[in-house]
């Protein structure tokens, strides 16, 4: 496995990143992404993840799942969703070029449903779609919005139908995923949620994790490894 730092080295690093420095230095870099002291800064205890964390974080499991032993990962941006659900596939056909999703094994869909964050899973393997919500609100038509974009993408740029009854949606119930027990953590959850199923793992996590997650992530965005 990469090298990795001891307890305390981490512990003493991620205090000083919030410690000092001002809001908009600039902390990491990859992805097309900047990532400055204030977004870091969301990973505080209690602090509301915004796009810019989500998006890199989701860029650290995309490039993990290029090793060997890990399910394809392709993941969308945070703001594909809101544009796909507002618009139609013309709308967002560009965002795919030169890439064939279908190609993968996982689909990844961070969802921003104005405050709040969820997160949609397409398994290309077994044709699921499933919606995680870690407030356990049902996401019935957001799997329905993704299969028509598929269906349409599919058509489109490989010029293959999908076979919708093939498919089986399914937003997660409460008893089926951990649920956060504050008005803060969903997006530590879906980035979370989204790194157990990018490495086919059961999701054992609980809300408890969560302060121990928000300090790992520090670490791993400003180091661009996950551990």
């Amino acid at each position: 496995p990469p090298w990795t730092p001891s307890f305390q080295a981490m512990e003493s690093e991620i205090s000083a990143v919030f410690a000092s420095g001002e809001p908009e230095d600039i902390l990491s870099k990859a992805f097309k992404l900047t990532v400055t002291r204030e977004d870091i800064c969301t990973l505080r205890p209690l602090g509301w993840l915004n796009d810019r964390i989500m998006n890199f974080y989701m860029g650290l499991l995309v490039e993990r799942s290029k090793k060997e032993g890990y399910p394809a990962v392709y993941a969308f941006n945070t703001f594909f969703y809101s544009k796909l659900s507002s618009t139609s596939h013309k709308a967002v056909k560009k965002w795919t070029k030169g890439v064939d999703i279908f190609k993968h094994d996982v689909i990844l869909v961070p969802i921003h449903l104005k405050i709040h964050w969820t997160l949609l899973v397409v398994d290309l393997r077994e044709k699921t779609i499933k919606y995680f919500d870690s407030l356990g609100q049902k996401g019935d038509h957001i799997c329905k919005t993704v299969l028509k974009y598929l269906e349409e993408e599919s058509k489109e740029k490989r010029n293959i139908e999908l076979t919708a009854s093939e498919w089986t949606l399914h937003s997660m119930g409460t008893e089926e995923i951990p649920q956060q027990n504050n008005g803060s953590d969903c997006g530590v959850f879906v980035c979370k949620f989204a790194d157990f199923i990018s490495r086919d793992k059961p999701i054992v996590f609980t809300p408890e994790h969560m302060p121990y997650f928000r300090r790992k992530m520090v670490w791993e965005i400003i180091h661009q490894q996950l551990l």
